[in-house]
């Protein structure tokens, strides 16, 4: 049977989808599908996955693809970032059994991204993308579609699509932002880029970015002209978003742990996914938040969830006649609902301080400006306190060492030289050596 490409491709092969789950790192797991796709969804991304660690790696092609076969999560595309042709084709054919069409990341803004040198940070290397989409093209029995950021200028947004489209991709996502506008610089998504993208190619496009209720997605359908939506954000808030529904939160969480007994994933993937569903509520009640945060089992989990539930029920059964939501939200926060992120002189303002004092100002400053007060430390460094109540995060307490000259790595007053302890300098690895640093008594207490 020949490959079927563009418009075809979304008809036959994706049955005309136009709601779209996305793929999200630890998030778009197979147990998380199956609940969207319950709830409207009529197209699912995996998460992305590494080329180069899915070439090498049986076991986590197992974990993340071929575990188990499960019909009823098609259509289905796998998304992979890589930045190598030769990497990214080999991945592919070990995954296009297993799915509808390979996906490239082209949108990744992050700076694990930036440090591989894949996902956003590609989209300078037009030669290299041609590439890796001309060879997946030639070589592969499902089409290659990419998912891609925007440019700051709309006609070099239009030539990057239509450079895309030429070497062959079959579908395009486009989010709406640039690579620089993510956490609380996201700001708006512009949808003017997606329309004129939509104009200027004949291959079928999605659109990503200020999707947080099915109007949304009606509207933006309206105005780009686009074949689907893509959401992410809001799908984690509320995976019945496709419905239209907003349902309670303890009925989804309930359903998701429910398939995730019979899909098992990592319980990190559970834990993060209760965070996101019950986010409103989890303001109000904090000890449970903490609990969520250090429960070690599924079990623990569900105990969790099953407290939170009984708490909200209370509230409702207490509730006075007219009482209206609270914080500005619209509905009451057991209510599945959107989480619009703070912009950074909103956060600035939560967190006591004016715009102009700290809003110019980069997170890690803020976050490292006073150890103790925990609303100025990241989410991840709130559970290690959690976790060590007597941790420090203050850089001043850090022990400082010499840097060598060659690598930039530090450079020990101490060598040991015993051969299993050498370690080879990075840039010079058969001329300097460096032993593993091991303070002393003396030195810990300096």
């Amino acid at each position: 049977m020949p490959k079927l490409r563009g418009e075809a491709f979304w008809r036959e092969t994706l049955r005309s989808a136009h709601y779209v789950v996305a793929p999200m790192v630890d998030q778009s797991e197979l147990a998380w599908r199956l609940l969207s796709r319950r709830h409207g969804a009529q197209l699912c991304y995996t998460p992305m996955l590494h080329a180069q660690v899915f070439l090498r790696d049986a076991n986590y092609r197992r974990e993340n693809l071929y575990g188990e076969a499960c019909p009823e999560d098609r259509p289905l595309i796998v998304q992979f970032c890589a930045n190598d042709p030769e990497v990214f084709v080999q991945a592919a054919l070990l995954a296009q059994d297993y799915c509808d069409a390979i996906d490239l990341n082209l949108g990744c803004p992050q700076m694990i991204a930036k440090r591989g040198h894949y996902g956003a940070f590609l989209q300078e290397e037009w030669d290299l993308l041609q590439r890796m989409i001309l060879l997946a093209n030639e070589k592969l029995s499902v089409p290659i579609t990419c998912k891609i950021r925007v440019f700051p200028e709309i006609d070099r947004t239009v030539k990057y699509a239509q450079m895309l489209e030429k070497a062959g991709c079959q579908l395009l996502t486009v989010h709406g932002r640039t690579k620089e506008q993510k956490g609380p610089l996201a700001g708006v998504a512009s949808w003017e880029h997606i329309q004129a993208v939509r104009k200027a190619v004949s291959i079928p496009v999605f659109a990503n970015g200020n999707i947080q209720c099915l109007s949304d997605v009606e509207e933006c359908i309206r105005k780009t002209g686009v074949h689907g939506v893509m959401s992410a954000e809001g799908n984690l808030h509320n995976p019945a978003l496709f419905e239209g529904r907003n349902p309670l939160v303890w009925e989804m969480a309930e359903e998701y742990l429910e398939i995730v007994q019979k899909h098992p994933c990592p319980l990190s993937y559970v834990r993060a996914h209760l965070f996101k569903l019950w986010h409103h509520t989890l303001q109000v009640y904090q000890q449970l938040r903490e609990e969520l945060a250090k429960v070690k089992t599924l079990e623990g989990i569900v105990d969790v969830n099953r407290e939170l539930k009984l708490r909200c029920q209370e509230e409702i059964a207490n509730q006075k006649e007219g009482e209206k939501p609270k914080e500005g939200l619209p509905f009451f926060h057991w209510i599945c609902q959107p989480y619009v992120r703070p912009g950074p002189k909103e956060r600035c303002r939560k967190n006591g301080a004016s715009g102009t004092e700290k809003g110019a100002r980069g997170k890690r400053a803020l976050e490292e400006e006073e150890d103790g007060n925990s609303e100025l430390l990241s989410k991840n460094k709130q559970k290690k306190k959690l976790r060590n109540p007597n941790k420090s995060f203050d850089p001043s307490l850090k022990p400082k060492y010499a840097k060598c000259d060659q690598c930039g790595n530090p450079k020990p007053d101490q060598a040991i030289l015993r051969d299993d302890l050498k370690l080879r300098c990075s840039i010079r690895p058969y001329e300097t050596l460096h032993g593993i640093h091991r303070s002393t008594g003396t030195q810990k207490a300096k």
